[in-house]
């Protein structure tokens, strides 16, 4: 998996102080989209055990504390995504008790296939649809167009 950026402090993608990753991959390519250049699988760099355990340190950094991790792109349930993103949330899980993780993705929760699910499985929300240019809502909160839907899952 390739990745765009890593903010170990985020305030915009989801509630209170996050960590947010942007993967690198998007198979919808939504007309509009503000993120077009994570589109490409082979754009970004390499993510990295380095960079997961970067991410893992950040959230348990009392000096900065954060309430969770954001995974947005790109596309963290883009398949080639999957096994990378499936091992990082697994790792927030066991790793930094307390932590939420909030996931942006293109597909609608209902046509999710399993790999996808066990992602989402571990997750506590999950903004799922594409973004629809005709649609879009500046007043919208975590999403850009009123088809997204925000599921709150734990």
């Amino acid at each position: 998996m390739n990745y765009h950026q890593y903010y170990p402090i985020d305030v915009v993608n989801g509630p209170g102080t996050r960590c947010t990753l942007f993967v690198a991959g998007c198979v919808h390519q939504c007309p509009g989209c503000y993120n077009k250049s994570t589109w490409r699988l082979n754009s970004g760099q390499p993510f990295s055990a380095r960079m997961a355990d970067r991410i893992i340190a950040d959230l348990n950094d009392q000096r900065i504390p954060r309430q969770g991790l954001s995974l947005s792109g790109g596309d963290p349930l883009h398949p080639a995504n999957l096994a990378t993103i499936l091992q990082l949330v697994q790792r927030v899980r066991a790793e930094c008790p307390g932590k939420d993780i909030w996931l942006w993705t293109g597909y609608r929760l209902d046509e999710l296939d399993h790999q996808q699910m066990q992602v989402v499985d571990l997750i506590n929300v999950l903004i799922d649809g594409k973004f629809v240019q005709d649609l879009k809502d500046p007043a919208l909160i975590w999403r850009g167009s009123s088809n997204q839907v925000v599921h709150k899952l734990r």
